[in-house]
């Protein structure tokens, strides 16, 4: 993984972090579709944006070494250790 999609994704968890305590919402008696609490239907969101988030980073930041060695194209993780530094 980049140092940038490294970056990226610290970020991206952090804001998520801080979403994810909704305490804009404690108080908040409203119903969404007249049945759903305001709270749960920002959870409901909030995990829909969560997993799209999770899925781009195993899509775009997943170490392609790990999957590499699991289907049994490379023998060691040092050996991929050494042909990303021979990219650089």
């Amino acid at each position: 993984m980049t140092p940038k999609a490294r970056n990226v994704v610290f970020v991206g968890v952090l804001v998520l972090m801080v979403l994810h305590h909704d305490f804009w919402l404690w108080s908040d008696r409203t119903l969404v579709f007249g049945f759903l609490p305001s709270g749960l239907t920002w959870h409901a969101g909030y995990s829909l944006v969560a997993a799209l988030f999770w899925y781009l980073v195993m899509k775009y930041a997943w170490p392609s070494e790990i999957e590499d060695f699991a289907e049994g194209k490379i023998d060691s993780l040092s050996e991929a250790d050494k042909t990303t530094e021979d990219d650089k």
